[in-house]
């Protein structure tokens, strides 16, 4: 692995940096206390190429790599988590699954809009009696006389469900087979069927617009069946693993955003006339709290050169995306708590963004699979072992 970084990797997180710093960081705590999506600094995300950093020109996007997109994504969520949630679900789980299973027509139609930020994308696995038992599933999809889809469920916990125009969605297509009767879909919100249920009143990342979705006798066309029919869950496996780098580096942003205010205020906090920072007690939380940055950085880093690895040579890459994903969600759940409990009570204040920072770490250690089952899949693959 190298660690130099290419002159496109730099220019991309610059672009991010500047955004995030300019834009994002200005209106983030007004964002969260409103629960208010954000839809027009996405879009001008989207003008940047920070949508689709992955995707390849043709295609609408910046055609850069999975460090570049690490770098930026780290960027974004040190000035809001819940930007750098939506960036994760168009680039990893939206993008990346078409990109990789999808037709011609289907990157043409539907990657496009989303990297150029025209449109908002989603990805709807999990259902309100399955988390992470994604296979128990109860959203069926069977073939009408065209020999189109009519989807019939409800799908919860989806990021961005109620502003997306197109969500990459999984339903039961062959029932009593378990995982290999799973098959995935391209939805277009507006046609008819589809329904945006309630948004949930979420701890953290509030403005990313989470909500339930139903679909009613909704119609696929045969065209938008996405990869083959009884793949769905293999696709979504094999996205979920793409996504957990991009997790990992939220993660990352929230805990060096976190971090980095600690830093000012044990040099400017004075306490018994002298500052914080120099009563041995902070500083072995400074000296802890770094440790576990650079540990998250490296690892999301080594994960997302593995995924640039795996796309040119055919390799796997979920073990390293698992890795860095449990290890930077616990770090930056630990480093936020340690940077509330520097600042004592303006730690617990919503004048600072300590607070917010604490609520969205959280969340890095649940979605795209709990630290849970990233350590059962990490087990399993070292072991062999099932």
């Amino acid at each position: 692995m190298d660690f130099r970084f290419t002159d496109d990797q730099l220019a991309i997180q610059a672009v991010a940096r500047d955004f995030a710093r300019r834009r994002i960081a200005p209106i983030a705590a007004e964002l969260d206390a409103k629960g208010e999506f954000p839809l027009e600094t996405m879009r001008e995300m989207g003008q940047l190429g920070l949508m689709g950093i992955e995707v390849p020109h043709e295609y609408g996007g910046a055609g850069m790599d999975p460090v570049a997109y690490v770098l930026a994504m780290i960027e974004i969520a040190a000035a809001d988590a819940a930007h750098a949630t939506v960036m994760s679900v168009n680039n990893s789980l939206f993008c990346n699954g078409i990109l990789k299973h999808g037709t011609e027509a289907q990157k043409q139609q539907y990657v496009r809009a989303i990297a150029q930020g025209e449109a908002i994308g989603a990805y709807a696995l999990t259902e309100p009696q399955s988390g992470s038992d994604a296979s128990n599933m109860h959203t069926r999809a069977t073939r009408n006389a065209d020999g189109d889809w009519v989807i019939n469920g409800k799908k919860s916990w989806i990021t961005s469900g109620s502003v997306a125009r197109y969500i990459v969605l999984f339903a039961i297509t062959t029932p009593g087979i378990g995982a290999k009767g799973v098959s995935a879909f391209i939805i277009d919100t507006q046609r008819p069927g589809f329904h945006a249920g309630k948004v949930e009143p979420k701890l953290g990342i509030r403005a990313s617009a989470t909500c339930e979705i139903e679909l009613h006798d909704y119609v696929c066309p045969k065209e938008d069946l996405l990869g083959p029919e009884g793949k769905g869950f293999s696709i979504a496996m094999g996205v979920l693993d793409a996504g957990r780098i991009g997790i990992a580096s939220q993660a990352v942003g929230i805990a060096r955003a976190a971090y980095e205010a600690s830093l000012q205020w044990a040099r400017a906090r004075k306490a018994f006339g002298q500052p914080i920072g120099s009563f041995q007690l902070i500083q072995g939380k400074i000296a802890d709290m770094k440790c576990r940055l650079d540990a998250a950085l490296l690892l999301t880093l080594r994960a997302a050169w593995a995924k640039a690895e795996a796309e040119l040579g055919g390799g796997r890459f979920g073990t390293e995306a698992s890795v860095a994903k449990l290890t930077a969600s616990e770090a930056a759940m630990w480093i936020t708590h340690q940077a509330v409990q520097i600042h004592g009570g303006m730690g617990y204040s919503k004048e600072l963004p300590l607070e917010r920072y604490f609520r969205d770490a959280k969340i890095t250690e649940i979605y795209e699979g709990t630290s849970e089952i990233q350590r059962i899949v990490i087990a399993r693959n070292e072991t062999g072992l099932r």
